[in-house]
């Protein structure tokens, strides 16, 4: 109100010598003049003039010079005419009229017009003084199409001129009292609160003192509905080539397009020449941007236009302004909540970009009268290369897919990939090869976990897209799918090599590009992916992250125990099957890290348990050694909770050496500076704090010698040791940058800065040992942790090297899962009970026991019986183990496990066009072709999603194949009970069930039976009798009638077929196995004196034969056999 008032002061009080405003009028740059800047101009502040035209306008803007250093913003208006013809201001009423010789200058530009002309919509916005606006200037590296002298006369012919449109402003100032708001954007709201404001105006209308032109006001309420109705714009584009009927992309495609790039828009030319300058600046990056949401910098305001406004309108609650010719709608913000508003809309997915001013004003005018300020594009940032801000402990990754078909393969299909964490300026390449049921391709998605996927809309087939839909909707996040238009000979191999050499990227590496790509088994197809990664990067500005970035080979599989994505999706690894969140899974079980690199780490051990019995063993004795000495835990703890991220400020320190920084925008790279400054501080003193751990742990000798025979470790104390070196760099903070939180720069001091940098850089390998070395600690105290405060018990496991090797003499005659006392981590009920333990026995023991176990265990039981729950665990177990994790047992005893497969639970897939039994059917074939001798297979209710017999028919098959040729460690759960007839007497089979109990009711509400059933959660020997299921149902609530009907219809089943049912009880005697052993029996016979050229068959008759003779040996007699036949 105040600034307001001193507006209106200015007109009624004019200087008696003010001149012809012919200098306003003629594009002065000095005289104020409006541009569109619509930010700028609306907070300047005018005072009274001296006695000079320009002076009586300068002052107007002399306080706030630095805040209105804009151009013309988008669209360019023409002003607004909303007073009658005969309206006449105060002073002529009173009969000054030479007095108001500026406002009747400008008096012609109100004269009321008809409705098409007058929106009645304000804005704040274009207006901004001409010394920035008038002439486009020369400049070869932005926007090289404003250097011709065309602009001056293009921007001063269009629609009125600029003297105009500066007094507009000032008269609509006066206008708008405080207790009628117009529309309300961020960037207009005024410092005093609005309901501070509101109070003092009511306060005001009490004491009748009226403003002097609060007729003006009430005028202008009747006529421009925006005032008298409050009410924000919510209307459509009035572009025509912003309609969504008529919008096309670049290349002038619509959206129905199958090749349609929507991140680009069509402009008609025609359209594009009569813009203003400014608005050729904001639309001709956003024509090439159109997926990213562009904040335009106009003098201290950051706005958004349009599409944009829009957005900023529905995200961020902005009210939304239209007005002049255009009717170009737009929100807008004050360049001190800009960050702020940017990490809302990255939170919530969007890309960001931001257009800056490359030169103040004072600068604009130093090149000319008739300059434009020029503006570029100078920042892009999305959810998936986030390296600041609330992004959390977890990497952030943006991931790139190639795919090629190999017909002549074993494997058909061939991934490419590349993916980056900006944060930590790391690369990573591949290449991965697959089958039709994308497995790996699965593991890859489960182990990256991106933010977004970059792929080729048409060279990635139907069953990739499936796999990338159904691993990426795994997580409580979306993850963006983003398809890019297919670029020929930009990203095939030879162009990536050339791209890489002439840009210098990856120059900072600590080792050769070429060395992380010439040795992957399909190099040109990763090179190809990692060719799109770097377009999508330069194309967000980010050629630091790819000149300073390290790159190193990538392999899904590399020697480790193998899991692939379904199989982290059934076992609940990372997210679990209810809500997608992270509770109830082993991530979340096993992580008590502290450190935000040691969670990183963590995540990258479960996605890789090793296959290497010496390394697990290293790791189990550091675990071991911190159970034994809990106040080493503690105190590392303590060092832990002291460090920063130490290796995303690594990276951010390392993507400032030579980095961009010099050609930013004076404000936004002083700001760069201050947070360099504020990152080295950090990581100095982080890096202090990490080596100070290190030391105080060489005093517990056992410790650090365990240590280092598990993690590379550089000289830590010494002339040449780290320790030393650290210390000059805290000196130099110290001294130089004592306020290194908040420091404000110099050029000085930023020169000092540089030096520091790279002097810290050059040992940057070291730095990157260290922080490896203490996240291994973080996790292996995470693990210790976890086996000292468990609620049951946590024992070591014994690691047996292979399945065909010899331990302390002892031949091992083939794979071996042993487990005594197992338990499910994660599933103690809510009042602390744990669960059942039972005994695991898989595989054959040593031949000093002289005892042989089956490899493969037939598991039946009641629904509801814990089948499910030991089938996890057991897996569960065997990660734990082989991540040199104690295992929830008493006892643990096992072979190396090279791969886990599960089958589990019954799910379709309507995101992906997957049926229940699809679903089954495609994860049984994963486990058919890829299955051996020391993979864990898990298998629950196979076939259930079909009829019956077909189920049946294939549940019989594929245990029967895996138990015969595979002969790998399984776990098979079924309701199929013929099955534990035919396999009852196998000998590479063992049936047992979960147990259960009746108990007499004690109410006596009628029931379908007569008793409860109670799980004991207990494993037995032999089958289960049956899985009563209308027990269950009861207990689930199906009503007692239809329970009783069922009941009915089930004896009857058993009476209609009963004979069937008797016979089919003799199969335990005498199955189908049998029969197909006598009769191959019978083929041997005949083929006596042949010889066998096919080993396999040959091979299929000697394990004939021994199965026979083990069946006549432990189970039959000669008289059973005759009776028999």
């Amino acid at each position: 109100m105040q600034r307001q008032r001193s507006i209106l002061s200015f007109f009624q009080k004019p200087s008696p010598a003010t001149a012809s405003t012919q200098g306003l009028v003629s594009g002065d740059a000095t005289s104020g003049g409006g541009g569109g800047g619509g930010g700028g101009g609306l907070r300047s502040t005018v005072k009274g003039g001296d006695g000079n035209g320009d002076a009586s306008v300068r002052p107007a803007v002399s306080k706030s010079v630095d805040e209105v250093r804009g151009t013309d913003t988008p669209p360019e208006k023409v002003p607004r005419r909303v007073l009658p013809s005969g309206f006449k201001t105060t002073a002529e009423s009173a009969g000054g009229g030479a007095s108001s010789s500026l406002f009747s200058n400008i008096m012609h530009k109100f004269v009321k017009v008809d409705d098409r002309d007058c929106p009645g919509q304000r804005s704040r916005e274009h207006v901004v003084p001409l010394d920035d606006s008038s002439v486009c200037v020369k400049d070869d590296n932005v926007f090289p199409e404003f250097r011709s002298n065309k602009c001056q006369s293009q921007e001063r012919g269009h629609a009125f001129s600029f003297s105009g449109r500066a007094n507009i402003r000032l008269v609509e100032d006066i206008e708008v009292d405080d207790d009628v708001p117009g529309p309300d954007t961020p960037g207009m709201r005024p410092s005093v609160p609005r309901f501070k404001r509101v109070l003092e105006d009511g306060m005001n209308s009490k004491e009748n003192k009226v403003p002097v032109l609060d007729s003006n006001k009430r005028l202008k309420m009747l006529q421009d509905p925006v005032c008298g109705e409050k009410k924000e714009v919510n209307e459509g584009t009035k572009f025509e080539w912003l309609d969504p009927s008529r919008i096309r992309d670049a290349n002038r495609r619509r959206p129905d397009d199958p090749l349609y790039d929507r991140k680009t828009l069509y402009i008609p030319p025609d359209v594009f020449k009569k813009m203003s300058a400014s608005q050729k600046q904001y639309w001709s990056v956003k024509s090439q941007y159109m997926d990213i949401v562009l904040f335009f910098k106009v003098g201290k305001f950051y706005e958004l236009y349009e599409l944009d406004a829009e957005l900023g309108h529905k995200e961020l609650d902005w009210k939304m302004t239209m007005s002049g010719v255009g009717k170009c709608r737009q929100v807008g913000i004050s360049e001190s909540g800009i960050d702020e508003a940017v990490q809302k809309l990255l939170a919530r997915g969007y890309k960001v970009g931001r257009i800056e001013q490359l030169e103040t004003s004072d600068q604009a005018k130093a090149r000319g009268a008739n300059s434009i300020i020029p503006r570029k594009l100078v920042q892009v940032l999305t959810p998936s290369t986030a390296s600041e801000g609330n992004i959390g402990p977890d990497a952030v990754h943006l991931l790139a897919i190639k795919e090629i078909k190999m017909e002549l393969e074993k494997c058909s299909t061939v991934y490419g990939f590349a993916f980056v964490d900006c944060a930590a300026l790391r690369f990573w390449v591949g290449s991965i090869s697959d089958d039709a049921s994308c497995a790996a391709l699965g593991a890859l998605l489960m182990q990256v976990s991106p933010k977004e996927v970059l792929y080729d809309s048409k060279g990635l087939s139907r069953e990739a897209q499936k796999a990338l839909r159904k691993f990426t909707l795994t997580g409580s996040t979306a993850v963006q799918l983003a398809p890019v238009p297919q670029v020929m000979g930009d990203t095939d191999a030879a162009g990536v090599r050339n791209i890489i050499e002439s840009n210098g990227y990856f120059k900072a590496s600590s080792q050769s590009w070429n060395c992380a790509v010439d040795g992957l088994n399909e190099c040109d197809v990763a090179l190809s992916a990692l060719g799109e990664l770097i377009n999508h990067l330069s194309r967000l500005k980010l050629e630091d992250v790819l000149k300073h970035g390290d790159i190193f080979p990538y392999q899904v599989y590399r020697g480790c125990l193998r899991i692939d994505g379904q199989t982290m999706v059934n076992l609940e690894i990372f997210n679990n099957t209810c809500d997608g969140g992270p509770s109830g899974t082993l991530y979340k079980y096993l992580d008590n890290c502290i450190s935000p690199t040691g969670k990183r780490l963590l995540r990258n051990w479960i996605c890789h348990p090793l296959k290497d019995v010496v390394t697990i063993n290293k790791r189990l004795d550091i675990v071991e050694e911190f159970k034994a000495n809990s106040e080493i835990m503690q105190i590392t703890g303590q060092y832990l909770h002291k460090l920063p991220d130490l290796e995303r400020l690594l990276g951010r320190i390392k993507s400032s050496v030579q980095s961009s920084a010099s050609v930013l925008p004076a404000l936004l790279g002083k700001k760069v500076l201050k947070q360099r400054v504020k990152a080295f501080g950090q990581i100095v003193k982080g890096f202090r704090s990490g080596i100070d751990l290190l030391l105080a742990l060489q005093k517990e000798s056992n410790m650090m010698s365990l240590l280092c025979k598990l993690c590379k470790l550089p000289i830590l104390v010494g002339k040449s040791g780290l320790e030393l070196f650290l210390s000059q760099f805290e000196a130099a903070i110290d001294s130089d940058f004592p306020n290194y939180q908040n420091q404000d720069m110099t050029e000085e001091n930023a020169e000092t800065l540089t030096i520091l940098i790279e002097l810290f850089i050059e040992r940057s390998t070291h730095w990157s040992e260290v922080i490896h070395t203490i996240s291994c600690l973080d996790v292996l105290r995470s693990f210790a942790n976890v086996a000292s405060l468990s609620a049951g018990s946590m024992a070591r496991p014994v690691i047996i090297p292979e399945s065909n090797s010899s331990n302390q003499n002892q031949e091992i005659k083939g794979p071996i899962l042993k487990i005594q006392g197992l338990w499910h981590p994660f599933a103690v009920a809510a009042d602390g009970q744990l669960p059942v333990p039972n005994d695991i026995l898989l595989g054959e023991a040593s031949s000093s026991s002289n005892s042989i176990h089956p490899r493969s265990l037939l598991l039946t039981g009641p629904n509801m019986g814990g089948k499910s729950t030991l089938l996890r665990a057991t897996c569960l177990a065997v990660i734990f183990a082989q991540l040199g994790c104690y295992v929830p047992c008493e006892t643990c005893e096992l072979s190396l496990v090279d791969t886990i497969f599960t089958r589990l639970g019954a799910s379709d897939r309507i995101m992906t066009g997957e049926s229940t039994f699809l679903v089954e059917c495609t994860e049984t074939a994963s486990v058919l072709q890829n299955a051996t001798q020391d993979s864990l297979v898990i298998l629950d209710e196979l076939g259930r999603g079909t009829s019956t017999f077909d189920g049946y028919a294939i549940a019989y098959s594929v245990f029967r194949h895996l138990v015969e040729k595979v002969q790998c460690r399984m776990l098979f759960a079924t309701h199929y009970h013929p099955l534990t007839k035919e396999f009852s007497s196998h000998p590479r089979v063992i049936s047992k069930h979960m147990a259960c109990a009746f108990k007499s009711r004690t109410d006596q509400e009628p029931r379908g039976c007569d008793k409860d059933l109670v799980f004991l959660y207990r494993l037995t020997e032999g089958a289960c009798p049956e899985s009563y299921g209308l027990q269950v149902a009861l207990m689930a609530g199906i009503p007692n009638q239809v329970v009783e009907t069922a009941t009915d219809a089930a004896q009857a089943m058993k009476r209609s077929i009963g004979e069937s049912f008797k016979s089919s009880e003799l199969r335990s005697e005498f199955s189908s196995l049998h029969e197909e052993w006598l009769k191959s029996l019978v083929c041997i016979s005949r083929t006596t004196n042949t010889i066998v050229e096919d080993e396999e068959d040959e091979e299929d008759d000697y394990d004939t034969l021994f199965c026979l003779w083990h069946e006549l040996k432990s189970s039959y007699s000669v008289p059973q056999l005759k009776s028999m036949t």
